[in-house]
């Protein structure tokens, strides 16, 4: 696949892009990874065992692997 606004692909953008721009997102993704101790797999298993939904607002669903994505440019 492409890479996509400087994500591997859309889906990958797109949860980067939820998580980053919405507060409540955003403060669960840094408690995730306080909880974790910055690591962002750990963080990405928490974040997917504890949220509630599957799928960003317009439909993407959430995987291990770009929500560790997501997480990890929150740690940099």
């Amino acid at each position: 696949m492409k890479a996509y606004n400087g994500h591997r692909n859309y889906n990958a953008w797109n949860i980067a892009l939820w998580i980053s721009n919405d507060e409540g997102l955003y403060r669960f993704a840094l408690d995730c990874l306080k909880r974790s101790k910055g690591n962002a797999e750990r963080a990405a298993r928490l974040f997917m065992q504890s949220f509630e939904g599957d799928k960003t607002p317009d439909g993407v669903p959430y995987t291990l692997l770009n929500v560790k994505l997501a997480l990890a440019g929150l740690n940099d």
